[in-house]
């Protein structure tokens, strides 16, 4: 196994360990990156060099799905659907990959009483958030199709986890959106945490609002560096312009402007 000295800006090769098609379009790949592994917070992201068939491609942000630190492990979990990904998912066990991190800022800890809402491939950073938690509580997990309800189960069977499916066409769980669903459920909870479209997140706000609680959520912006020198993600906020992969990827939804 391949292993080097690792600082958050600048890459290290890590060998993998696992490779899963959880169905055509999604894959997760588990790397022994002990350095990674044992710095990662729930919401904190890697950058990932494409292999060599990618040279002239830019690194990509993928969201650490889960990290095991005593066996030195973390994993990714992504939908495939360029280049890019493609080549990752085309690796195996025994092959290597370059990744930066972990980068970002994560979630806050978990309340006893919260709610969270995964959007899609937004269920990576939270299956990894209810993963750290004591009693995770309620997760809500939707998506256009059945079959986009593609989290691998083991990562979502936690004690103290309650996991609500619902997809936009009701082929699986209840019909509707995540966030429809979530004005259903949130009501009495302490917090609001949130992962997936930008739309989505958009009616979260509007709800945790008139719900009058706080709520923290991860934002899926295009990023070229990870490390925040090319200004490339940057939203506006009420603090200013931020860039999503220095000073996120989690804000607290108060802050962000949505457009």
């Amino acid at each position: 196994r391949k292993m080097c000295e690792l600082k958050h800006d600048s890459p290290g090769e890590w060998t993998i360990t696992g490779r899963q098609y959880i169905a055509p379009a999604y894959c997760r790949l588990t790397f022994h990156a002990p350095a990674i592994a044992n710095q990662a917070l729930p919401g904190q992201f890697v950058m990932a060099f494409m292999p060599s068939g990618g040279k002239h491609m830019l690194p990509r942000p993928f969201s650490i799905f889960s990290a095991d630190r005593g066996r030195g492990e973390v994993s990714l979990f992504f939908m495939v659907k360029g280049p890019g990904t493609e080549l990752m998912a085309g690796l195996d066990r025994g092959d290597c990959l370059k990744l930066m991190g972990p980068l970002g800022k994560g979630f806050p800890a978990l309340p006893k009483n919260a709610l969270l809402v995964a959007g899609g491939i937004g269920i990576a950073p939270l299956a990894f958030l209810a993963a750290s938690a004591v009693r995770p509580g309620l997760l809500i997990y939707g998506a256009r199709t059945a079959e986009h309800l593609v989290c691998p189960p083991d990562e979502l069977k936690l004690p103290g986890l309650t996991v609500v499916e619902t997809t936009e066409d009701g082929s699986r769980g209840y019909k509707g959106t995540a966030s429809d669903l979530a004005g259903r459920f949130l009501p009495g909870k302490e917090a609001l945490f949130a992962c997936g479209p930008v739309q989505m997140l958009v009616e979260l706000n509007k709800i945790r609002l008139q719900a009058g609680i706080p709520a923290w959520f991860s934002m899926e912006e295009r990023m070229a560096c990870g490390i925040g020198a090319c200004l490339g993600c940057a939203v506006e906020t009420a603090c200013g312009y931020r860039r999503v992969c220095r000073d996120g990827p989690v804000f607290p939804a108060g802050e962000v402007f949505f457009k």
